[in-house]
C-alpha cells in the first residue's frame, strides 16, 4: 500500500520538466503558421484552385481532429512521455516532405499526415501540463507559454513570406527540423513524469475508423457540394446518410466498448458538456479567421506574403496579450468564469466586425477587428480546456482534455470547410454577376487584356497584387465581399458559445496537479481499504471471543451438573 504523500514539484523542477515540452508546441506552431502567409503563393505555383486551398488546411484540421482523442486515449494506457516524441516526429517528418510536393494533392496528403502528428502534440501537451501543473497554478506559467506562441504565430508568418519572397518557399517546411531535434533531446533530458498505468491496454480500432469516416463523408460534402455536384442529389444522400450510419454507429460502438475512445459517460457532466460546445465555435474562431484573413490581405489588399504576416499581427497580439493576463488573474485570484464571458462577448464583437470587411476598409479599423478576435480567443481557447480538467478524473484525464481540443479542431475544420465552400460559391456569383464590369476593365488593357483574361479564367488562384488596373481592383473587391460573407458563418455560432459559457458551472480551481489527485485518490483508497480490513478483523475477533465465552460457560455448566449428580448419588 502506497504510504508517501505526494511530492509537490518546486518551481525549478516544473521549468526544467516545461522546457521540452514549449519547445516540442514550439515546433508544431512554428512548422504550421511559417507557411500561413505563404500558402496562396504555394497553391498558385502547384496549380490549385480555391477547393484546393481550402483542402490543404482541411486536410491538416481533418486528421488533427480525428487524431486528438486517439492521442488522449493512448496518453491514459502508455507512457505519455514517449507518445509525444513520437507525435514530433511524424509531425516534423511529414512536414518536410510536404517541402518536396509536386502537385496539391500530393501537398494535401503529406498535410494530412502532419494533422496526425499535430493531433498528438496538441492533446499530449494539454495532458502532461496537467500532469505537473495545477489548474490554479497555471496562470503563473501563461508568460512562457505566451512567449513560445508570441515567436512563433508572430515570427512564423513573418519568416515565412520572408523565405518566399527571397528565395523558394519549399524552405518554410524545412525551418522546424532543427527545433525538432533539440526538442527530442531535451524531452528526454528534462521530462520526468509517471510511467505507471495499471489498465490493461484495450485500443477502440472500430471506434477510430466509423469517426474517421462520419468526419470526412461530412467534410467532402460541405467541400464539393455547390460546385462538383449539386447540394441536393445523389451525391449528397450518400455523403450526408453516410456519415449519419457512421456517427450513430460510433455512438454504439463507444456505449460497448471496454476502452471507449471518447468515453460518452464524459457528456454526463455539465462542464465537459457545455466547454464542448462552446469550444466548436472558438475552433471556427481561431482557424477559419486565420485561414481566410491571410487570403484577404494578399487577394484583397493586394499584400506580399511577408507584408500579409505583419498586417495579421493585431490579432495575434490580441490573443496573446489576452492570454496572458487572464492567465495571472486566474492564477491570482481563482475566478475564471468572468473572463470566459468576456471572451465569448469579444468573439460575437471580432465576428460581425469581420463581416463588414471590403477590400478598401481602413486598415486601422480592419486592425482593431482583428485585435478584438484574438482576445476573445486568448480569453476561452485554453481556459475551456483548463476548467474541465479541473473537474475531470485523473484516469480519464487525457481523454478529457483530448476531448475539448477534439471538438475545438472539429469545429474548426468543418468552419473552414464551410467558410470555404461560401467563399467559393460567393466568388463564382460575384464573377458572373460582375461579368460584364471586369470584361470592360479588360478591353481596356489592350493585348494584355488576353493574358490577364486567361489567368483569371485559369481557375487557379490569382497574384492579384500583379494585376493591372483597373482589372485588380475589382479582382479584389469580389474576393473581399466574398471573405466576408465567410466570416458570417462565425456569428451565430459565438452566440452559442456565449450561451454555453453562461451556463458553466462556477466551479473554484483545485491547487493540485493529476499526479497528486491520483496519489491522494491511491492513498484514500488503500485508507479506505486498510480501515475495512481493520473493522473485519476486529468484527473477527469480538466474534470469536464472544464464540468462546459461550462455550466456556457451557462447559462450566456440564461440570458443575456433573459435580452435583455426584453428589446426589
Amino acid at each position: 500500500m502506497p504510504t508517501d504523500s505526494p511530492v509537490k514539484m518546486t518551481h525549478r523542477q516544473v521549468l526544467e520538466a516545461l522546457t521540452g515540452l514549449l519547445l516540442g508546441m514550439f515546433v508544431s506552431m512554428i512548422a504550421t503558421t511559417v507557411v500561413s502567409t505563404s500558402m496562396p503563393v504555394i497553391v498558385h505555383d502547384l496549380g490549385g484552385d480555391q477547393a484546393a486551398y481550402t483542402w490543404v488546411i482541411t486536410a491538416t484540421l481533418l486528421t488533427t481532429a480525428i487524431s486528438t482523442p486517439i492521442w488522449g486515449k493512448l496518453a491514459d494506457l502508455f507512457n505519455r512521455k514517449l507518445l509525444i516524441q513520437i507525435a514530433i516526429v511524424i509531425f516534423v517528418g511529414a512536414t518536410a516532405a510536404a517541402g518536396f510536393a509536386q502537385d496539391t494533392n500530393t501537398l494535401i496528403a503529406f498535410r494530412a499526415i502532419q494533422g496526425i502528428g499535430g493531433g498528438g502534440l496538441a492533446a499530449l501537451s494539454q495532458v502532461i501540463m496537467a500532469d505537473i501543473i495545477s489548474p490554479r497554478e497555471r496562470g503563473r506559467y501563461m508568460g512562457l507559454f505566451g512567449a513560445v506562441m508570441a515567436v512563433a504565430t508572430v515570427g512564423g508568418p513573418l519568416l515565412g513570406g520572408w523565405i518566399t519572397d527571397v528565395a523558394n518557399w519549399r524552405w518554410n517546411f524545412f525551418v522546424a527540423l532543427p527545433f525538432a531535434v533539440a526538442a527530442l533531446i531535451i524531452l528526454q533530458k528534462t521530462l520526468h513524469i509517471s510511467t505507471e498505468r495499471t489498465r490493461r491496454v484495450s485500443i477502440d480500432y472500430l471506434g477510430i475508423v466509423l469517426l474517421s469516416a462520419a468526419v470526412s463523408l461530412i467534410l467532402i460534402w460541405i467541400t464539393n457540394a455547390g460546385s462538383t455536384f449539386d447540394w441536393w442529389g445523389t451525391e449528397t444522400a450518400l455523403m450526408v446518410g453516410g456519415a449519419i450510419v457512421a456517427a450513430i454507429a460510433f455512438v454504439i460502438v463507444e456505449l460497448k466498448v471496454r476502452e471507449p475512445l471518447i468515453p460518452l459517460t464524459l457528456f454526463r457532466g455539465r462542464t465537459f458538456t457545455l466547454s464542448v460546445l462552446a469550444s466548436i465555435s472558438i475552433g471556427v474562431a481561431m482557424f477559419g479567421t486565420s485561414v481566410y484573413l491571410a487570403q484577404y490581405m494578399q487577394l484583397s489588399r493586394g499584400a506580399t506574403p511577408t507584408e500579409a504576416g505583419l498586417m495579421t499581427l493585431p490579432m495575434m497580439a490580441g490573443l496573446l496579450i489576452s492570454s496572458m493576463v487572464i492567465g495571472q488573474l486566474v492564477t491570482r485570484f481563482g475566478k475564471w468564469k468572468g473572463y470566459l464571458v468576456l471572451g465569448s462577448v469579444l468573439l460575437i464583437a471580432g465576428s460581425v466586425m469581420l463581416s463588414t470587411l471590403h477590400y478598401d476598409t481602413n486598415f486601422v479599423l480592419v486592425s482593431i477587428y482583428m485585435f478584438v478576435m484574438g482576445a476573445g480567443v486568448g480569453m476561452t481557447m485554453q481556459n475551456l480546456v483548463l476548467i474541465v480538467q479541473n473537474v475531470a478524473k485523473p484516469s480519464e484525464m487525457g481523454v478529457a482534455s483530448s476531448g475539448v481540443t477534439f471538438f475545438r479542431s472539429l469545429g474548426g475544420t468543418i468552419g473552414v470547410s464551410v467558410m470555404g465552400a461560401v467563399l467559393a460559391n460567393s466568388l463564382t456569383g460575384l464573377f458572373s454577376d460582375g461579368k460584364e464590369r471586369l470584361g470592360a476593365a479588360i478591353a481596356k488593357l489592350g493585348e494584355k487584356g488576353a493574358e490577364v483574361a486567361a489567368q483569371l479564367s485559369s481557375g487557379t488562384l490569382p497574384e492579384v497584387r500583379l494585376l493591372p488596373e483597373p482589372v485588380r481592383s475589382i479582382v479584389e473587391d469580389f474576393y473581399a465581399q466574398a471573405i466576408s460573407h465567410a466570416f458570417l458563418i462565425g456569428i451565430p455560432l459565438a452566440v452559442i458559445s456565449l450561451v454555453a459559457i453562461l451556463f458553466l458551472p462556477n466551479r473554484p480551481l483545485t491547487t493540485m496537479t493529476t499526479t497528486e489527485r491520483a496519489q491522494a485518490d491511491a492513498a484514500k483508497k488503500s485508507t479506505v481499504e486498510d480501515a475495512a480490513d481493520v473493522a473485519i478483523a476486529d468484527a473477527a475477533a469480538v466474534s470469536g471471543a464472544t464464540t468462546g465465552s459461550v462455550a466456556a460457560v457451557g462447559r462450566s455448566g456440564d461440570g458443575r451438573t456433573d459435580a452435583a449428580s455426584d453428589a446426589g448419588r
